[in-house]
């Protein structure tokens, strides 16, 4: 599925006209319904300039450091290398911000400051906290593209949001999940109790319940996006209460590290990461943002550039589950595959109904597929999930 990775993710930026996450809130969530989450405002004007192969210069601002080599960052990185080796772009075309926090406005300000000095005209912040100040500097400095990350903010001009239907491939992954489960009991540690993570948990849920209806997903929350030993310590407690797989909405891989040292499985995010739990690793969902990244270069090198929401997923790669390992359990290949190609041919969403919530209550009627606004805003949990979700 990887192989040909970059040269799939090319053609489809040249061949299609696309219409977002680390860190968001439930509450600028729920403000945003109907707007911006998935495109539906139209917001599409184009911006003010045009760049050429040879000005352009982008600058990147990162939560954390790719050179740790796995997770958020790593996978927006290797984005960012994607998109840099597709359009020949120098290394000096390219200037990163790494571990700027994304709870920190000043530390964000003088990072997209300094990508400015430093002659950027494009800037794509990583992380849902830089959405406010990628804003107000986009409303400074008009003739630079602003890129938010996770956000929805977008302003007709000069800033877009983008972010990948990750939950088709979390779908996929419960697949996997529910065929390996042998307990019937499987471990999800999770990160922020917000619509991000709680339609991955629910759209992880409803794919292990579509091969194995008697199995449960527990949810550990542990508050932070990256913090290895608060992960880890979360998908402890899980293992230790008897789950034998763990699935993950977290920056690092400690959580499979927990799964393989306690002889349980494992799901990923983010990246393919099989080297870090090679006895426990199943497979991972994945983000490939080298397709946002190239298209949106091209579109502002080509005079097509929109202040635009992006929200794709499996059909433009811009998510995948990575290849399946010899873990997996027989027959897993051809349920993960049945499924994928309802999904990208659009004959299957899953988030169609009937869904229930935890209590039994129907939630959609048989038949009726989710809106892009209530799947952004999601914040319930379905039937099958054990936990609450945290005020």
């Amino acid at each position: 599925m990887k192989k040909n990775r970059f040269l799939a993710l090319a053609l489809s930026a040249l061949m299609s006209a696309f219409a977002f996450t680390a860190c968001t809130t439930a509450a600028d969530d729920t403000a945003n319904a109907g707007t911006d989450a998935a495109g539906s405002d139209g917001a599409d004007t184009a911006a003010v300039q045009t760049l050429t192969y040879d000005d352009v210069k982008i600058g990147v601002i990162h939560i954390g450091n790719p050179a740790d080599g796995s997770g958020y960052t790593y996978a927006h990185d290797q984005g960012i290398v994607g998109m840099q080796q597709e359009l020949g772009l120098r290394d000096d075309q390219i200037v990163r911000k790494n571990n700027v926090s994304d709870s920190d406005p000043a530390a964000t300000e003088t990072a997209i400051r300094e990508c400015i000095e430093e002659g950027c005209n494009i800037i794509f912040g990583t992380s849902w906290g830089y959405m406010d100040k990628m804003e107000s500097l986009a409303a400074e400095f008009p003739d630079v593209y602003f890129c938010h990350g996770t956000g929805y903010k977008n302003n007709g001009t000069n800033l877009n949001n983008y972010f990948g239907r990750i939950y088709q491939a979390r779908y996929l992954s419960g697949i996997v999940a529910g065929m390996k489960t042998e307990k019937n009991y499987i471990g999800y540690v999770a990160a922020k109790p917000i619509p991000e993570v709680i339609r991955g948990i629910n759209a992880f849920t409803l794919g292990v319940q579509s091969v194995n209806p008697d199995a449960k997903v527990e949810v550990f929350f542990t508050d932070t996006w990256y913090d290895p030993a608060q992960e880890k310590s979360g998908a402890l407690e899980l293992l230790n209460k008897g789950v034998d797989v763990i699935a993950q909405h977290q920056d690092t891989t400690a959580p499979q590290v927990a799964a393989e040292e306690k002889g349980a499985y494992c799901i990923g995010y983010n990246f393919p990461t099989p080297d870090a739990a090679p006895k426990a690793y199943l497979t991972a969902a994945c983000f490939d943002w080298a397709t946002f990244y190239v298209d949106d270069c091209k579109r502002a090198i080509d005079g097509t550039w929109t202040s635009r929401a992006y929200w794709e997923g499996l059909s433009e790669h811009m998510t995948y589950l990575d290849t399946l390992t010899d873990l997996c359990a027989e027959g897993t290949q051809e349920k993960v595959d049945e499924a994928q190609a309802s999904i990208i041919d659009g004959t299957f969403d899953p988030f169609t109904g009937p869904l229930y919530d935890q209590d039994g209550n129907l939630k959609l009627e048989d038949g009726v597929r989710m809106t892009d606004d209530e799947i952004w805003n999601m914040n319930w949990f379905v039937q099958g999930v054990v936990g609450t979700i945290p005020q």
